[in-house]
């Protein structure tokens, strides 16, 4: 389950809060399935707790939202992506700490 800053995003909304966003978006692709991405979740929600508007926070579900995970060539999970408007700035694959998260996003905005 998202933390309250945590949006969930969908191909509904995705033009609005992804490419339409005023500030960088962070986008962590993951299932209900997947441990690894279990286990960074309480990260994801600190840091849109943290960084509220430096960036914007939301999760994919991979499995409910196939094209978006395709659009953004995920092939494994937890996969987070940094974009800024239509661009992908930064993109990481499995699980890292909170302070190297905090500093690849910080280095990006």
């Amino acid at each position: 389950m998202a933390g309250k800053n945590v949006l969930t995003i969908t191909e509904e909304n995705f033009e609005q809060e992804v490419l339409n966003s005023e500030v960088p978006v962070l986008i962590d692709f993951w299932a209900s399935w997947c441990a690894p991405c279990r286990m960074i979740a309480p990260t994801i929600d600190e840091l849109a707790d943290e960084m509220t508007g430096k960036i914007k926070v939301g999760k994919i579900n991979v499995d409910e939202q196939p094209n978006l995970a395709s659009a953004f060539r995920v092939m494994s999970i937890p996969t987070l992506a940094m974009t800024k408007g239509s661009d992908v700035i930064m993109q990481s694959v499995g699980v890292k700490s909170k302070d190297a998260l905090k500093q690849e996003i910080e280095a990006k905005i």
